[in-house]
């Protein structure tokens, strides 16, 4: 294939999805504050769930940047324990002096300014769940960027999340391709572990990278669009549409 039409086919295929994304978000006059915000009765109830649980969130994130990504986030809740605490990254008041990490803001499950969440891991059990959530805590302890937010191409809530699962391999945590932000690795790096921990990814400042593992298959970045193929798992992703295909099983 010619130069010129092998752009022209990357181009197609980063694009095209994309504004086949954008085609399907509409405004509706309404603010990001009035849109629904309550929980998705997706979390189990900690009255009735004495077991450990650990459970990641995705959620189109609100207006016009819902054609390009999403908002991921955290919730566990230890064995036995009344209620859970939700881990994320915000970028709204961070240029006023706030932090970028937020706790407890919203409910474990909540719909997010309007976009209904997906759970992507779910992770229950005793001990060795209690385990994992020390490490998640440490791991949210540890993230380089309290203070720090970018919408693009990082640090933003995707970055923290990436980092939470490359710090708690046992998780298995796959993001999905849109995730923008995922790819940002911390401190400059150009090389780290895929965040499920079964591969490895190169990244150029989150703007040009590539990933390979076993749970994400291969992902080929470029200005954050992703476009990636899971021969396991029998799917594509495309910029914007994300997965196509039979999904991972969150558990």
């Amino acid at each position: 294939m010619r130069p010129r039409r092998l752009i022209a086919a990357l181009l197609a295929l980063l694009f095209g999805p994309l504004l086949v994304s954008a085609g399907g978000i509409a405004a509706d006059g309404q603010q990001w504050w009035q849109a629904r915000r309550d929980s998705s009765g997706q979390a189990p109830d900690p009255a009735t769930t004495p077991e450990a649980v650990i459970q990641i969130y995705a959620a189109r994130t609100w207006g016009w940047r819902g054609a390009f990504a999403v908002h991921t986030w955290i919730a566990v809740k230890p064995s036995n324990a009344p209620r859970y605490t939700r881990y994320e990254v915000m970028g709204w008041g961070v240029d006023r002096g706030n932090p970028a990490v937020r706790v407890d803001r919203y409910a474990a499950d909540a719909w997010w300014h309007g976009a209904y969440p997906e759970l992507i891991l779910d992770r229950r059990g005793g001990a060795e769940v209690d385990a994992l959530i020390d490490k998640v805590k440490a791991a949210v302890e540890s993230y380089p960027y309290p203070r720090e937010y970018v919408m693009w191409p990082g640090p933003n809530s995707n970055t923290f999340t990436a980092h939470i699962g490359r710090e708690v391999p046992e998780l298995r945590l796959t993001l999905p391709s849109i995730a923008i932000g995922k790819d940002y690795l911390p401190g400059g790096a150009v090389m780290a572990w895929s965040p499920s921990g079964t591969g490895a990814q190169l990244s150029l400042f989150g703007v040009l990278g590539v990933m390979a593992g076993v749970d994400e298959g291969l992902e080929l970045n470029v200005f954050g669009l992703a476009l990636g193929i899971d021969p396991f798992g029998l799917a594509v992703s495309l910029p914007g549409i994300g997965r196509i295909g039979p999904a991972r099983r969150a558990s």
